[in-house]
């Protein structure tokens, strides 16, 4: 046996046969300090060979550098003697015995089984906290004390007063507002809530309840309802002016029937006279629309749609027409800077004219 160096190795990794008289030179003592294992291959010519050799032979490999050492004039008798004195001693392989019987360890009691958990009940969704109505401070003490309704708002960026048309000032929280900052916005405001309540009672308030005898507004002036007398018995109807409307019955009220009249009229009008000034004024519009709005008179949108409120077939001609305008003019100039009301001014020189009458008589509509 020989000790195979590592400069030697690298040649025998290269496949080149290294003579066994170099292996030798370090002496039977270095070898038997390794734990080398001599393969049954018998040599060739007195080379050690790869390991990759002796494995395609037989499956023997050598444990100390991954080499199968082959040595010449060596018969199969020698290689198992040499073999056997590096065989480990007898037990090494085995389990440590015991003197002891093996006992199994105690088994441990049980844990009590944990009682079932039931199973989580969905909480029902909190209901949004109403609004807080307050009175503002220091509380007036006349007839007309306005009473506040505090409304939070996501969307708000400032703290905001308003008076809606059923009379009940609003005064709205931005989201990081407080009660306190708007208690202390409605006192500053107060005399402008007065004036605004003011104004308000003084505007026309349309009847709620149409019978045969209510005026209505129509076509920009309050007519009275009257009964067609020519109609016949099975098919009653009223006029409106020069207008003539069929009714169900003309007991009770007749305001529900009459703006669904008014409906189909503003769906047929107002879009033929939209298509005819945006015709004039060289404006593209892509759609007309006719909705029930509740705060404005209409409204547009950059991809040139155009949504008008019906009631506009109740007003003048010239406040229809105005609205109109407003709207293509903003097809032009999303904004009301003066460069849109000049535009406004040069397609309907009395547009403010047509503002003013919609300020006093947009009441009469419920706007």
């Amino acid at each position: 046996m020989a000790l195979v160096q590592p400069d030697r190795c690298r040649e025998v990794a290269r496949n080149k046969p290294v003579p066994v008289s170099d292996l030798f030179s370090e002496g039977r003592a270095r070898c038997e300090k390794m734990s080398a294992c001599v393969s049954r291959v018998p040599g060739k010519n007195g080379t050690v060979a790869p390991a990759r050799f002796a494995q395609s032979r037989k499956r023997s490999w050598l444990c100390a550098g991954g080499f199968v050492i082959h040595l010449p004039n060596v018969n199969n008798e020698a290689q198992l003697t040499l073999f056997d004195l590096l065989a480990p001693q007898h037990g090494v392989h085995k389990g440590p015995s015991s003197s002891h019987p093996s006992v199994p360890p105690p088994s441990m009691p049980a844990p009590p089984p944990s009682p079932p958990v039931p199973p989580r009940q969905p909480q029902p969704p909190q209901p949004a906290p109403p609004p807080l109505v307050l009175s503002p401070t220091p509380p007036d003490t006349g007839d007309d004390a306005p009473q506040i309704l505090f409304e939070r708002s996501h969307r708000a960026r400032n703290y905001r007063l308003t008076l809606r048309r059923d009379g009940v000032a609003v005064a709205t929280i931005p989201a990081r507002g407080s009660e306190r900052e708007a208690r202390r916005f409605v006192n500053e405001h107060l005399d402008w809530l007065r004036r605004a309540r003011a104004r308000q009672r003084r505007r026309p308030r349309g009847a709620e309840i149409w019978t045969p005898g209510t005026h209505v507004l129509w076509r920009g002036s309050l007519r009275a309802i009257e009964r067609a007398g020519d109609a016949p018995a099975d098919r009653p109807a009223v006029l409106l002016g020069a207008e003539r409307f069929r009714v169900a019955r003309l007991d009770g009220d007749l305001r529900a029937t009459l703006e669904a009249h008014f409906q189909r009229r503003a769906r047929v009008e107002l879009p033929a006279r939209t298509w005819q000034l945006a015709s004039e004024t060289g404006v593209p519009v892509r759609e007309v629309t006719v909705r029930n709005q509740r705060t404005r008179w209409g409204s547009c949108s950059s991809s040139g749609v155009i949504s008008l409120n019906w009631r506009l077939v109740q007003t003048p001609d010239s406040v229809r027409d105005y609205i109109i305008y407003h709207e293509l003019m903003h097809l032009k100039e999303m904004n009301h800077s003066p460069r849109f009301w000049a535009r406004v001014g040069e397609v309907c020189p009395g547009w403010r004219d047509a503002e003013r009458w919609l300020k006093e008589n947009g009441s009469l509509l419920g706007l």
